[in-house]
């Protein structure tokens, strides 16, 4: 099993030798507006041509429609026949993209031995997720692999801790950049894991591997990298058991 993170949320993953792209954000470097009014987005580039990101796709998973996790840019390029997974109630606005082999994740589904199961989560807590909307993650599964759990755009919650305690995964990948969206009040809530959540999923699974992604790429995140391994310092776990991997890094695993 491999994982490469591309940037962001989007990952490539080698599992059960087959090819998974997961939320496929491929927008250039400054190309869309800013989210906290602090600079264009995306922050970075791509760390690879997108025909690298494609290249021996078999499969792409859309957690939901939101910008960074679906964008223009891979509407045009994803190849239109490739099949993809969604949540339910985003099929039509994927198929009027033109998109041929859609298959939503209303539970479970097998796909070439592959076991996907939808996973529930928070886009933020209250009013906040009022305007996020409705999210998924996933489980993901086959003969003689590590379970794997992908928790998508969700901050801490029972759902959360729930699939942790049922599904015992090896791997879990989590959302850590702190990003906070502002409501009425003028606050501005977390929509996704900070250090110390993502710590506590350590903390809830300690017998797994936890994966940092969704860093460092969009101007309303408040935790970095260093700030995530400082809070994994303090806490005292090792490297192994919280990795924080760079854009365009993979990881082989066990």
């Amino acid at each position: 099993m491999q994982l490469q993170l591309i940037r962001s949320a989007t990952l490539r993953l080698r599992y059960a030798g087959r090819a998974i792209l997961i939320d496929p954000d491929l927008a250039p470097k400054h190309s869309r507006p800013p989210l906290a009014g602090l600079s264009p987005n995306p922050l970075v580039d791509l760390p690879l041509p997108i025909d690298e990101i494609l290249a021996g796709v078999e499969l792409v998973v859309v957690s939901h429609l939101h910008m960074d996790h679906f964008d223009r840019v891979a509407w045009e390029r994803v190849p239109r026949d490739l099949p993809l997974i969604c949540q339910p109630g985003n099929e039509a606005a994927i198929r009027e993209k033109g998109f041929q082999a859609v298959t939503v994740l209303d539970d479970e589904l097998e796909w070439n031995g592959l076991r996907f199961k939808r996973t529930l989560g928070h886009h933020g807590l209250g009013e906040v997720e009022t305007i996020m909307g409705r999210v998924m993650g996933f489980t993901l599964q086959a003969a003689g692999e590590p379970m794997v759990y992908w928790a998508g755009d969700t901050v801490w919650c029972e759902e959360v801790e729930a699939a942790l305690q049922t599904a015992q995964p090896h791997y879990v990948i989590t959302h850590s950049c702190g990003a906070r969206w502002p409501i009425a009040s003028g606050a501005r809530e977390l929509i996704v894991m900070d250090a110390a959540q993502t710590i506590g999923v350590c903390e809830c699974a300690p017998q797994a591997t936890v994966i940092a992604t969704h860093m460092e790429a969009f101007d309303h995140a408040t935790i970095s990298r260093s700030a995530l391994r400082e809070a994994r310092q303090a806490a005292g776990l090792a490297e192994t058991r919280l990795r924080i991997p760079q854009d365009g890094e993979t990881l082989t695993l066990a």
